[in-house]
């Protein structure tokens, strides 16, 4: 294989393969983010042709939000027992299927189907579990950046694509705009064939940071065995407090990113005035930002307290989304949001999966975080749903934005109660 040779050639170079695992993870992520994001934009055009509403057409995003994250804690299953590559070939093929189909669709059950159910699935099959399986897998050391590295990699592929997007969607139309995101997705899955592997152990290497080549561990043999660990391993975590804090908090974090301003931004500025291309730009430079702000979120999560990381976080989020209604919608103050809301836009992330591999252990980290980014997307189909509705009840988005402030204010003082020791009846399980 390809990867056995680069491999090689690293080695002797004295880089780690694990960086080209990294990397070619973070073109997937940034792509199959990029699939979630793009309906964002397309939420009017679809209005004006077929006369669907806000409402209707979130109820469809609000199912693929909520597939997106249901998914996760089984496909860290699928991950542990078929292979990382395998995966990820099979959710990027089934992602590209559901966009090209979508493009010949003229019911509201087919965008259901299709970008709801379809696509939910298929990105479900990785999510964010997949960033966090990396990096646990193929990093002992710099894990947290890491971390912060694949989770830029989801918000700025959901928020770099949306000019481009837009732009060609007011040329061209939405479906050459589709054509492009699934290039991005081929191009991806190329690269997953000719450099993927599953484990450091495949290339006979130890994790980056460590001597001792790790073993494959033991997985079930059976289908239904292989089902039931996710439950068996919710069913243990159930029973810890920080569990649920860290739930509730990613729930919240869903709920004011991906459900809210990712789903509802360009169609609230649209209500302000402003076109859907400057509207995209803005979520570009959030996207920016966040590339910047997760990167230092990962190096600070290797350094300092996380539960104080997360408190800042998601007070500097919840203050942003409070002031918003109360600006001009001018290009400065838009800008001023799109700066301090995008800072951590995902910062949270690498917080977050440092806390659950300490509390619950490496190698069941993946199926806890799999279950906590469950209530991530949770909270995002909350949000996308909520938002549609507030617009077409009210004629306007600005309740839920208040609302979602408020919440991230509450998310930052819940993450203070998460205790400071492991889990070791867990950790060690």
């Amino acid at each position: 294989m390809l990867s056995t040779m680069f491999a090689r050639r690293l080695a002797a170079r004295n880089v780690h393969y694990g960086w080209a695992v990294a990397g070619t993870t973070f073109l997937t992520m940034l792509v199959v983010a990029g699939a979630v994001g793009a309906p964002g934009v397309f939420i009017v055009p679809l209005q004006k042709e077929f006369g669907w509403s806000a409402a209707d057409i979130s109820g469809a995003l609000a199912i693929r939000f909520l597939l997106f994250g249901g998914m996760g804690p089984f496909a860290a299953a699928f991950m542990n027992r078929f292979g990382v590559r395998r995966m990820m070939l099979i959710s990027l093929s089934i992602v590209i299927g559901g966009l090209l189909l979508s493009l010949g669709m003229t019911q509201l059950w087919q965008l259901v189907l299709l970008w709801g159910v379809v696509i939910g699935v298929g990105t479900g099959l990785t999510a964010m579990v997949l960033g966090a399986t990396v990096a646990t897998r193929w990093f002992s050391e710099r894990r947290g950046l890491v971390m912060g590295l694949l989770s830029a990699s989801t918000a700025t592929g959901q928020l770099a694509f949306l000019p481009l997007l837009a732009s060609m969607t007011g040329s061209y139309g939405w479906r050459t705009a589709m054509l492009l995101v699934c290039g991005a997705i081929l191009v991806a899955a190329v690269a997953v064939m000719l450099l993927m592997r599953d484990r450091p152990s495949d290339l006979n290497l130890a994790p980056y940071g460590e001597q001792a080549i790790q073993p494959v561990p033991a997985q079930p043999a059976s289908l239904g065995a292989l089902l039931a660990t996710p439950l068996i391993v919710l069913r243990d975590v159930a029973k810890v407090p920080t569990f649920w804090i860290l739930f509730f908090s990613f729930y919240i974090c869903g709920a004011s990113t991906n459900g809210l301003v990712q789903t509802h931004f360009i169609s609230l500025c649209g209500d302000y005035g402003l076109a859907a291309v400057g509207a995209a730009s803005m979520l570009a430079m959030m996207g920016l930002f966040d590339f910047a702000g997760t990167l230092a979120s990962g190096w600070l999560s290797d350094r300092y307290d996380n539960r104080w990381l997360l408190f800042f976080y998601y007070g500097l989020r919840g203050l942003s989304l409070l002031y918003l209604p109360f600006s001009d919608f001018s290009i400065y103050s838009l800008s001023l949001f799109a700066i301090f809301y995008g800072l951590d836009w995902v910062a949270t992330v690498p917080p977050t999966v440092k806390l659950t591999a300490q509390r619950f252990g490496p190698e069941k980290a993946n199926i806890v975080f799999g279950w906590i980014f469950a209530g991530h997307q949770l909270g995002a189909a909350s949000a996308a749903l909520a938002g549609g509705l507030s617009r077409t009840a009210w004629q306007s988005y600005m309740p839920a934005f208040i609302a979602a402030g408020i919440l991230c204010l509450i998310g930052a003082a819940l993450v203070l109660l998460i205790n400071r020791g492991r889990t070791p009846s867990l950790a060690t399980a």
